[in-house]
């Protein structure tokens, strides 16, 4: 599909009257304008009903139960719709996940906790020893911004449409799909799965023009500093950094100044599957959970990692367990495309750029890749329907000139 649009993107580009960059740019429009969304690996799902659902006046507790259970990454929140107004009325009105919630809810512990946690205890277990934490709305926490934002993209929408909204809105992960603006979710497309199709453009002028240039000259470079943290302080030092910062954590050694691991939020199931993780997090070091993760078997094969058909491009373990705490790496005179390989290898969020000696230098996200292959023309001025808005709404806030108001 993308080597089809590619040929069509090249009739249709004019013969020289306007400047190369502009000429450049409309047929780069042009070739993302005829890729739709269904080619996009994963995004559509087998299954009637992909999507794991809370309810918006369900718990905290339950949403994580429900998530963990379905090893979904994420979930659509639904309102209950009056029968009567059900055609009309949006049901899917917000997208929350499993890594907002744990960061949230491990952040409350931390503020209720006087007493370190019996070594038996496990993440849900205590949680529900803590009814304040477990049973908050999922409602009341769109006042807090833990809810993604909610933009869908329809069946008929391209891969322009998506890179777009990747690009546009720095909070986004993942895009819900759905056939019309009031139908069900029926699948997700998200920044590493966009990235996926780019690849396999390669070796074509669209991308390899961008793609064939070095990390060094690209803004992001110089200008995105990387988050830090110590392999001495604690898994939970760690967690705190992460639960502001949102993008992974390079983990370095204080004395050498070396990168040695990474800390990501697509890492924290790793809580329910290990409960000593949990139990011990305020004592534990984030070398020694890199090193506790070395010592797993890091065999994987290439057609566990790659997009075959129908797979769950929204799975809790998107990563293999010997990859956790395994941070990406690129040099500064590596090219783009190499380091998209790498981030589409290792299944990781960010990538660190470092020099000779393995000191960080800074880093590069997938949402900086998509940003790189957005044409300048774009228009930025996409709302979310009545879908965000009417659960800010119905949760005490607004929205007015695209920001975001608590009442």
């Amino acid at each position: 599909m993308a080597r089809e649009a590619a040929s069509e993107a090249t009739a249709s580009r004019e013969s020289g009257a306007e400047a190369a960059g502009e000429c450049w740019s409309e047929a780069l429009k042009s070739f993302l304008d005829h890729i739709p969304v269904s080619s996009v690996p994963g995004a559509l799902q087998p299954t009637a009903s992909p999507a794991v659902e809370v309810k918006l006046h369900g718990s905290v507790l339950g949403a994580l139960d429900a998530m963990y259970s379905s090893n979904a990454a994420g979930a659509v929140i639904i309102d209950v719709v009056h029968s009567s107004l059900g055609k009309y009325v949006d049901r899917d009105i917000g997208f929350v996940e499993f890594s907002s919630l744990v960061l949230w809810a491990l952040e409350e512990l931390g503020k209720v906790e006087s007493e370190p946690t019996d070594s038996t205890s496990d993440f849900l277990s205590t949680l529900k020893q803590h009814h304040q934490i477990a049973e908050t709305k999922i409602a009341w926490l769109a006042k807090l911004f833990l809810w993604e934002p909610f933009f869908p993209v329809r069946t008929h929408d391209t891969l322009f449409h998506a890179m777009l909204l990747f690009s546009k809105h720095h909070r986004l992960n993942v895009a819900p799909v759905v056939e019309s603006m009031n139908s069900s979710v029926i699948g997700f497309v998200t920044q590493d799965a966009v990235m996926e199709l780019l690849l396999q453009s390669s070796g074509l002028e669209w991308l390899d023009k961008i793609a064939d240039k070095q990390l060094s000259e690209f803004r992001f470079a110089n200008v995105r500093k990387p988050v830090l943290v110590y392999s001495d302080q604690t898994l939970a030092d760690g967690l705190h950094i992460l639960s502001k910062e949102k993008t992974g954590v390079a983990v370095i050694d204080r004395k050498t100044s070396r990168l040695i691991g990474s800390l990501q939020c697509s890492d924290l199931y790793l809580f329910l599957d290990d409960s000593t993780l949990f139990s011990k997090r305020t004592t534990t070091t984030l070398e020694e959970l890199i090193s506790l993760n070395n010592k797993t078997d890091r065999k994987c094969s290439t057609a566990e990692n790659s997009c075959a058909p129908g797979r769950n491009i929204l799975a809790l373990r998107s990563r293999q367990s010997g990859m956790v705490g395994l941070p990406a790496t690129n040099l500064e005179s590596d090219t783009l495309k190499q380091a998209m390989e790498k981030l589409t290898t290792l299944r990781s969020s960010c990538s660190f750029i470092v020099d000779e000696h393995g000191r960080v230098q800074g880093v590069v996200t997938t949402r900086d890749i998509i940003s790189v292959f957005s044409p300048l023309c774009m228009d930025s001025r996409i709302d979310g329907a009545t879908f965000f808005s009417a659960a800010l709404e119905q949760a005490g806030c607004r929205v007015e000139n695209g920001q975001m108001f608590q009442n």
